[in-house]
């Protein structure tokens, strides 16, 4: 059917990267996340958005927002990122180079000078600058590491201890929806700017910058703008659960739905990056999507709930293993579905309930580790024993995103 959408593409389409303002000498930058420097250099134009309005400055439980800002505000940084990139020339004289300076977040982990941001804040950049206080000098940061499946990067500058105010990183698991929760950083460059607001769901999942999927992400409605990646997301404590990473919207500003790394997460990563080790990822090498009861009642499936295989990578884990991908496909209330391909029901022996679980799944093993996946095909049910591999450096050339 003309027109159908695709039930894998993302729910929320008009997602941006939130990190990054960049004023661009000579040229005008409109890409995912950048703003609009207009053509004078002159006036930031940006689109309006609503900002989160507390009904007041307490916190439903825990410390105030002045509270938090003023314990935690100094150990949030102001990142400038120079950025030279190769374009082509309107007058055909061969590629030139584009100078630029992006600006985003961080925040102070420890004693030693090690900062956490996005990877994306600080990708292809030449040259980092640290602002630590409002009133200070910048100093030279050296990438320590840059992990892009989990869009988390580990800067390190060398600091007096005294300048340096580490934040305390909390749990992520513990986050519940509508729980209290704060962002500091730099929107539009508006250095060490607060707004605050509320865990707004859980369990989401964004894109990486290598076009992977990030589990486990929590969505809140304080005001993020670009410019507020790398940033933290704190509880109603005073400690960092989350890294603010994206935003979703339509117009290129704050709509309130915006979206953090879970700290979990980037603890993890960010303590192999330094430790001097790549991070690794273990991989499965599918796409698909979730088996809900309505789609088993008009496929006729013989399972109600599970992730329906769309595709097996050519040469990845679990096309080795055997795990076949869709023969064609079904339109379903205007969506396309993949039919005629293995339905996986348990990993492990435990059951699945969509593409989540199994993302959670295989998250949680290394490379080369082995998983046993229970399939459905044809109306039989078989288990399959994977090896996983290590994930690719991005997506492209790929069919699969897990």
């Amino acid at each position: 059917m003309k027109g159908a959408r695709n039930f894998l593409g993302t729910s929320f389409g008009s997602a941006v990267t939130g990190g990054l303002v960049v004023a661009v000498i000579g040229l005008v930058a409109i890409e995912t996340g950048l703003i609009d420097t207009g053509g004078d250099g002159g006036t930031t134009t940006v689109a309006a958005a609503p900002l989160t309005q507390p009904a007041s400055d307490t916190t439903a439980k825990g410390n105030s927002v002045s509270q938090i800002y003023n314990q935690d505000g100094d150990g949030v940084v102001f990142i400038q990122s120079q950025i030279t990139q190769k374009v082509s020339s309107p007058f055909n004289v061969g590629p030139q180079s584009q100078s630029s300076t992006a600006t985003g977040s961080g925040f102070v982990i420890d004693g030693d000078g090690h900062i956490l941001t996005n990877a994306h804040v600080v990708e292809g950049a030449s040259q980092i600058r640290v602002q630590l206080a409002k009133d200070s000098e910048p100093l030279d940061a050296q990438v320590v590491g840059a992990d892009t499946s989990s869009d988390v990067a580990v800067l390190k500058v060398e600091a007096d201890s005294s300048d340096l105010h580490p934040l305390a990183l909390g749990n992520s698991d513990d986050a519940a929806v509508g729980d209290p929760v704060v962002a500091i950083g730099n929107p539009f460059g508006l250095d060490r700017t607060v707004t605050s607001g509320i865990v707004s769901a859980l369990q989401r999942q964004i894109q990486a910058p290598n076009g992977f999927s990030i589990d486990d992400v929590i969505q809140t409605d304080a005001a993020i703008n670009p410019g507020n990646s790398g940033g933290p997301l704190i509880d109603s404590s005073g400690r960092v659960i989350g890294i603010n990473s994206q935003i979703a919207s339509q117009g290129g500003g704050s709509e309130g739905v915006g979206f953090a790394v879970p700290i979990n997460t980037v603890r993890d990563v960010a303590q192999q990056l330094i430790d001097g080790g790549e991070v690794e990822h273990a991989y499965l090498g599918i796409s698909g999507g979730d088996v809900t009861p309505d789609i088993a009642k008009a496929l006729n499936l013989s399972v109600d709930h599970g992730a329906a295989v769309d595709q097996a990578l050519n040469g990845g884990p679990a096309a080795e293993a055997g795990i076949h991908g869709a023969t064609g496909q079904a339109t379903i209330g205007g969506q396309t579905f993949p039919i005629g391909g293995d339905i996986i029901t348990e990993v492990d022996g435990e059951q699945v309930e969509g593409m989540n679980n199994i993302i959670a799944k295989v998250e949680s093993h290394k490379p080369g580790d082995e998983i046993t996946v229970t399939v459905v095909r044809g109306g039989d049910t078989q288990e399959v024993q994977v090896k996983l591999g290590d994930r690719p450096a991005n997506v492209a050339g790929t069919s699969s995103g897990r």
